[in-house]
């Protein structure tokens, strides 16, 4: 059996995976789902380990990348297709996610890479990453849809 060094901490429908069955993957959500959305496509959701992404159940320094998709909205209708595809944040949404990135970092070996998508239709992208206890190295500037990566430990270390 092939050990496990990818997590995926809210994997939703995994949605941008090419292999959503990718044998080194932990594909963890806090939610499962198996509906046909309003225009009559499949929407699945399950994860292989049910867990939140604010307290995960793993040892310190296991995995050598993380990918961070959390829920980007805040308001969407509570049965609504959006809300079912993506979910929906709690109004402690700040707090939520400053421990999911704590968390996402404690689970990361030392140089592991995070992978971080947000889209910022509700919620700006600059009052999001300022909640991550690193700076990323590099991502996409463009669009609502952002993606940023992080390197644990890489600018701490000259």
């Amino acid at each position: 059996m092939a050990r496990t060094r990818i997590l995926d901490a809210c994997c939703g429908s995994r949605m941008f995976w090419y292999d959503r069955d990718n044998k080194y993957t932990v594909y963890q959500d806090n939610r499962e789902l198996d509906t046909t959305l309003c225009d009559g496509r499949k929407l699945e959701i399950m994860p292989g380990i049910f867990g939140d992404f604010r307290k995960m159940i793993y040892a310190d320094n296991y995995f050598d990348l993380v990918v961070f998709d959390p829920p980007h909205l805040l308001r969407a209708g509570q049965k609504s297709w959006i809300a079912q595809k993506y979910g929906v944040l709690p109004k402690t949404w700040k707090e939520d996610i400053a421990a999911g990135f704590r968390e996402c970092f404690r689970v990361l070996r030392p140089f592991g890479t995070l992978i971080f998508k947000w889209n910022e239709e509700q919620i700006p992208f600059n009052d999001v990453i300022k909640l991550a206890p690193e700076l990323p190295l590099f991502g996409d500037k463009r669009g609502k849809t952002r993606w940023v990566v992080f390197c644990k430990g890489a600018r701490a270390c000259d």
